[in-house]
């Protein structure tokens, strides 16, 4: 079997609920060892979230946790207990990476936070993923996706200029986070594998990420300190038109045309005569009332007509930048990636033959493996063997509530 990129990097997983996860799913997923630790009896927040297959709740059949957690160990571990510590701190004198994701101080009170483990392992990279950081005026204070959201600028910008801001999308910002998480951590391991430097503590902010994100904030930022410029909520019609998303025969329709690519639409219409005014100039494409003429007239007669991909296919034609609007049933089905076996399919135990996402991108050398989440606990039988612990101790940890 072909060893891949991240072989031998042994990771030992604190977090919980999707931000944390992720990020370690990525180093998982790409061959290092990552050994999830979960509440005992509990296990992560997402074993309780659905969606469940066939809606049956179950802490074995969470979708939300089966992709979160592909190619990791799990683990049970009372962390609150001082046995739970003393293990962590055994543990950690064998790993290359810890990534926790508990409130600043968490980590402190239990006498696990970096400055403790690092005399343990002067090479760990501990990698903190928190709220606002580690510290700061709001290091305490909690947020959700939509929150960190609306602190991070996007949610401004985000609906109509006469309606209120608007969330788009659901966790958009705490998988964000984890992927930035991934590298910076990453990073800071090959700074000690490359220059023989000591472990470092990586601080990782919900907020900062957001603030770092190319989803317009950076050139935003820029433009306020160059020229004062605040982002504005923009109408649709502001972008030239056909833009948007239109209804065919059988869904949705996203284009973005207009402009310098007029007589591309015009072409992939099959050369309509539109007469006065010479809808191309930057006038007549801002104008409402045109684009509203423009729609009724001739573009959506044009684009009922066929379905979806017939109307992506008769755009691409014409180089027109275009997209069906794909449901989940559709990109299961999509031929290209299909092709490009980016659908993985793997057996759990206990939810049974489910498909996943494969990974965004492909090594040739290095290709991803996959294996499915682990059940609560599943790996505590080995992992405790490596320290030690045998099956008596094993059974009156358990009953401690340590493990």
């Amino acid at each position: 079997m072909t060893q891949q990129a991240l072989f031998g990097l042994k990771v030992l997983d604190l977090t919980h609920y999707i931000a944390g996860p992720y990020c370690t799913k990525m180093m998982a997923d790409l061959g290092a060892d990552v050994i999830k630790v979960e509440k005992p009896g509990e296990g992560d927040p997402t074993r309780r979230m659905g969606p469940f297959p066939n809606d049956e709740s179950h802490p074995e059949k969470s979708l939300r946790f089966l992709h979160l957690n592909t190619n990791k160990k799990g683990i049970t571990l009372n962390l609150g207990s001082l046995t739970g510590q003393k293990i962590v701190k055994e543990l950690v004198k064998d790993v290359d990476i810890l990534v926790e994701s508990f409130r600043p101080g968490v980590m402190a009170r239990w006498g696990l936070d970096y400055e403790m483990l690092e005399k343990i392992n002067p090479k760990l990279v501990m990698g903190s993923i928190s709220n606002f950081g580690q510290y700061g005026p709001y290091r305490d204070f909690k947020l959700s996706d939509a929150l960190l959201y609306a602190m991070g600028g996007d949610m401004y910008m985000t609906g109509i200029p006469e309606r209120e801001p608007v969330k788009i999308g659901v966790d958009i910002a705490l998988y964000q986070a984890g992927s930035s998480a991934a590298p910076a951590i990453l990073a800071a391991w090959l700074g000690v594998k490359r220059l023989d430097a000591p472990g470092q503590q990586v601080d990782i902010s919900l907020q900062e990420t957001m603030e770092s994100s190319i989803d317009r904030r950076k050139t935003d930022l820029i433009a306020y300190q160059y020229c004062g410029h605040q982002a504005i909520r923009m109408p649709m019609v502001g972008a030239g038109y056909p833009w948007g998303v239109y209804p065919s025969k059988d869904g949705y329709f996203d284009i973005s045309a207009g402009f310098a690519w007029w007589n591309r639409v015009v072409a992939m219409m099959g050369d309509h005569t539109l007469g006065e005014p010479p809808w191309d100039n930057p006038a007549a494409q801002m104008d409402a009332k045109l684009k509203e003429e423009f729609e009724t007239k001739w573009f959506y007669p044009w684009v009922l007509s066929m379905t979806k991909y017939e109307a992506w296919q008769e755009a691409q034609k014409y180089a027109v930048m275009s997209a069906p609007v794909n449901t989940t049933e559709d990109l299961l089905k999509d031929t290209h990636l299909r092709e490009r076996n980016f659908w993985v399919s793997m057996e759990h135990p206990v939810a049974g033959q489910l498909t996943y996402c494969g990974g965004p991108f492909r090594m040739t050398e290095t290709p991803h493996q996959w294996a499915p989440a682990p059940l609560l606990g599943e790996h505590n039988k080995e992992v405790y063997g490596k320290l030690g612990y045998t099956k008596g101790d094993l059974v009156l940890l358990r009953q401690q509530g340590v493990i």
